[in-house]
This record gives structure tokens, sequence and C-alpha cells, in this order.
């Protein structure tokens, strides 16, 4: 595929989780070339857990390790004063017009797509999931060009194939939705600054503040609690293919729990260059160490999906896991919490 002619304006940004991506390409093709996917993703505010209470996702307990899906481009839109159009549609034909328009006038869009007809990805990734996202930059031979930050190079997509995943059935469905940055004004060093304080000190307030049990650091006691009865209440099969569900929302989905954990570390890396401040550094192995327990985690709960661990012992383990990783986070946070940053 000869794609010269369009890349001269636009560049694929390969990135571990997909909204990241495509806030980083977006705005680095408006003139934003600091962005990178841990600002991204920190200025963004990122990092969360959650278990949805009376909610299941392919038959499995319904579980989030980052923040709402369009949130990220959102946030570190709105930090660094980017005006943002966003549009969904309620038939193909409007969607395929407007599409068609942006590509016309040589704008690269995102668009966000159902995975489980995405024609590029490997058919052992694909499953029902509607909050991947990926950015359309030109056409070619009646193809679109897409640029998927979670793929190695740029790909294609039929008009058909592309308004398919646009238009996906389930939890989350994107109804066309359609985004980008409409106008991008200069960005100092003071915005950035501002910009990671504002991420940081929401990202404390999502993990250590919000009511109830479900969510932030507490959530993940929440769930530590449920796996210590699945065994028992659901039986071992169901349990086993519960401990399965967390792994591939953990590890598979976007980058899951360890990933995000290594990106928040990365981002706190960034951050304490941009503040002068080595206390953010210092936290980042926090968050490090954090994402190394979650992965122990997902390969314990891989074995007993897989049969091999069988005991309420291993169940009991991986809870316990758990509850150590909970303590990891809140007392990152808590460190984070304690600073004056920015003053």
């Amino acid at each position: 595929m000869n794609i010269d002619s369009h890349t001269d304006e636009f560049r694929h940004v390969q990135t571990a989780h997909c909204e990241n991506g495509v806030t980083t390409a977006l705005l680095r093709y408006h003139g934003l070339d600091f962005m990178t996917e841990p600002l991204a993703f920190g200025m963004g505010s990122g990092l969360f857990y959650i278990q949805i209470p009376f909610l299941t996702v392919n038959n499995g307990p319904a579980i989030s390790f980052r923040t709402m899906p369009g949130a990220i481009f959102k946030r570190t839109c709105n930090s660094l004063n980017v005006d943002v159009t966003r549009k969904k549609f309620s038939n193909v034909a409007s969607a395929e017009a407007f599409l068609d328009k942006k590509v016309q006038e040589g704008v690269p869009v995102a668009c966000q797509v159902g995975v489980f007809h995405l024609t590029y990805f490997p058919k052992e990734y694909r499953f029902h999931f509607n909050a991947h996202n990926l950015i359309v930059f030109g056409q070619e031979d009646n193809n679109y060009l897409i640029s998927d930050p979670v793929m190695e190079d740029v790909t294609t997509l039929s008009k058909s194939d592309l308004s398919r995943v646009r238009f996906a059935q389930g939890p989350l469905a994107p109804k066309g939705h359609i985004y980008y940055p409409e106008r991008v004004k200069p960005v100092t060093d003071d915005m950035i600054r501002k910009g990671i304080v504002k991420g940081i000190r929401r990202n404390v307030r999502d993990m250590l503040k919000i009511p109830g049990s479900f969510a932030g650091v507490d959530g993940i006691r929440h769930t530590a609690g449920h796996i210590r009865k699945w065994r028992d209440k659901l039986g071992l099969k169901k349990a086993s293919l519960y401990l399965g569900q967390i792994v591939r929302m953990q590890e598979e989905i976007g980058t899951g729990g360890g990933g995000f954990r290594f990106l928040y570390g990365a981002f706190l890396e960034e951050a304490s260059a941009y503040m002068q401040d080595d206390r953010l550094s210092a936290v980042s192995e926090d968050f490090t160490k954090a994402g190394d327990m979650w992965r122990a985690s997902a390969i314990k709960m891989a074995g007993v999906y897989k049969g091999r661990l069988t005991e309420q012992k291993d169940f009991d383990e991986i809870a316990d896991m758990l509850v150590d990783i909970r303590l990891v986070e809140k007392e990152a946070f808590q460190k984070l919490s304690r600073m004056s940053l920015g003053k």
C-alpha cells in the first residue's frame, strides 16, 4: 500500500493504549510535538479501578482499570485549551457523509469502534468491546486509511467494514462517534505544568475519594472480597471463567491493570522533569511496583482459569494479592495528595 503522499501530513504513532495513542497522534498532527502517551494518560487522569455493580461483560464481571472512554482525550485537550468537535449519529448514511467530508478536507479524525468485526485484528483478539479508538486520515482505492495506535503500521478498511464497527451493537455502542481537535492554540510550558497538576489532583480524587466501595482503591478490595466467595457461590467452573474475564480486562483490553500502572509511572517520571520535582519520580516507582503486582495476580488467575489451580486457597491467595495491590496504590496516591505541586 503506497501511502507516502498522506504521511507527509499525518504520522502514525504506535502506543500501548488506543485512546492515549489517538490523543497523542492528533495533537502532534496539530503541532503539539511535546505530547507523549504517558503525558496524555496522566493529564487525562486515566488511571482508575471499578467493578461495576450488577453489570456483566462477556458473561463475567464488569471491571475497568482506566477511566471512562473518551475522558482522556477530553481532559487532555481541555487542559491545553484545545477546542474539540464530537458527533454521534442516528444513522449510518449521515455518519458516512460526515466522515467523507472531513477526509476530503484533509482532516484526520478519531472514531470509536467495536473490536469484534475489525478485519485487520487477529481473530483471537476480536471480542465484543465497543470502546476501541482509531484514526481515519485519508482514502485510497475506495478504502479508508486507518491509523490504529495499537498496530505497528497503518492499515485500511473498506467503507462497509468501517461503518460496521462504527455502529457495533451492545454496551458502549459507538453510534458513529467521531471526534477531533478543531482549533489548537499555542501551548506554553506553564500550561503543561498546570495540566499535569490538574491531572494528578483529579486522579487522587478518583482513586481515594469516590464514595462507595466499588471504585478507586476501595474497589480493588471490593473485588478481592468477591473472589474469596466465587468458588463456593458459583462453582469452580464459573468462578474460573470469572477470573479469566478479569485477566482479559486486565491484560488484553487496552493495556489493562499492569500496563496502565507502568504507564502512570512513566507519566510521573515525565511530570518530575516538567515540575522539577524529584518526589514525583520517587512515587513513580510505587506504580511500577503495583504494575508488577497486577501482572503477578494475572498469572495466578490464569492458572485457575486453565485448570491448574483449583483449591479455595488459590482463590484466597489471589484475593490477598489484590488487597496488597490496594495498599500500594493507596499509599502512592496519598503521597501525591500530600504534595504541594506547582507552588
